[in-house]
């Protein structure tokens, strides 16, 4: 559907699902942490929906924008992580599953949201209001699976290793995380590869159907 965009049209189509959806992610963390007593992230200024308080240069404008120049069909990227210290936790380990739950729960939340602005754009009979609504509905149902896909990996730190660690024995939840300090060159070896896309194809081919079915696409 984006491939009848030009560039330009591309870059505004995308740039304001992209920056909601690394924004909200990264607050729905720390909102929850503060739910579970942690309030790092709300004394740093960190849980608002503004999105320079949480623009990473590299991973939400260099990297999507380079995904999007270059019409891999694969766009991802990520925004400063909030801050989170598991020591103000009753229960660090449940509460860190769910802390890292929020993050993809958020973009699922956020993909529905995209699915109903597409139905509006849908029933406007006014092409140039409803064809921005249904690109920009497409842009941020995509890069909100996307994102929630790549986070529920098992990579460290992603957020699916957090909740993995969590299910884990002490000890063995202890090895597990010391492969943190690799986890973003296997995610740049995965993507260099192809083989993120391998992974992810499938469940988000589905994942976006149901989401355009729901939109009424």
């Amino acid at each position: 559907m984006m491939d009848e965009l030009t560039l330009m049209q591309r870059i505004a189509v995308w740039i304001l699902p992209v920056i909601f959806a690394i924004t909200v992610h990264e607050v729905a963390h720390g909102w929850m942490a503060k739910q579970y007593g942690d309030k790092t992230a709300d004394q740093q200024g960190r849980l608002t929906l503004n999105p320079l308080k949480h623009i990473d240069p590299v991973g939400t404008i260099i990297v999507p924008g380079l995904l999007l120049i270059t019409f891999t069909g694969f766009i991802f990227g990520w925004a400063k992580p909030v801050p989170v210290d598991a020591r103000n936790f009753k229960n660090p380990k449940k509460a860190m599953m769910i802390v890292a739950l929020a993050g993809p729960l958020s973009n699922l939340l956020m993909a529905i949201a995209w699915a109903l602005l597409i139905r509006i754009g849908v029933a406007i009979d006014m092409e140039f209001v409803s064809m921005p609504l249904i690109y920009s509905g497409v842009a941020g149902i995509t890069i909100n699976l996307v994102l929630a896909l790549i986070n529920m990996l098992p990579i460290p730190p992603l957020d699916g290793s957090r909740i993995l660690s969590g299910l884990l024995p002490d000890y063995w939840a202890w090895r597990y995380n010391k492969l943190e300090r690799w986890g973003f060159l296997i995610l740049l070896v995965l993507l260099a590869t192809n083989m993120l896309s391998m992974i992810l194809g499938y469940p988000l081919y589905y994942a976006q159907q149901m989401f355009f079915s729901l939109a009424g696409l």
